[in-house]
């Protein structure tokens, strides 16, 4: 079954960020995963939540995310990623 793993983030160094997006694209891959959404316009039509940035990804199942998220090779990028942006993620099986 796919997982989709959804991401709030609000860029605080766009400079250092453009490294962070050119480094990730080949693990997500990796692991199977694709980009359905990179940022883009979005519309908030109920609700509190205000996101900054979306980034929306598709992987195989709920194990790729997991194993994407703990790679060894991510743990730089994610503490980059933590040192330049406030970010919320969330994982969820698709049908």
């Amino acid at each position: 079954m796919p997982a989709y793993l959804i991401v709030d983030i609000d860029i605080k160094d766009a400079e250092r960020y453009e490294s962070y997006k050119r480094a990730v694209p080949a693990l997500i891959a990796r692991h199977g995963g694709e980009y359905l959404v990179r940022g883009g316009a979005f519309e908030v039509l109920e609700g509190d939540w205000r996101p900054t940035r979306l980034v929306l990804l598709r992987f195989p199942d709920r194990q790729a995310v997991r194993a994407f998220i703990d790679d060894p090779e991510y743990r730089p990028l994610a503490a980059l990623r933590h040192s330049i942006a406030d970010s919320s993620m969330v994982a969820v099986d698709g049908l």
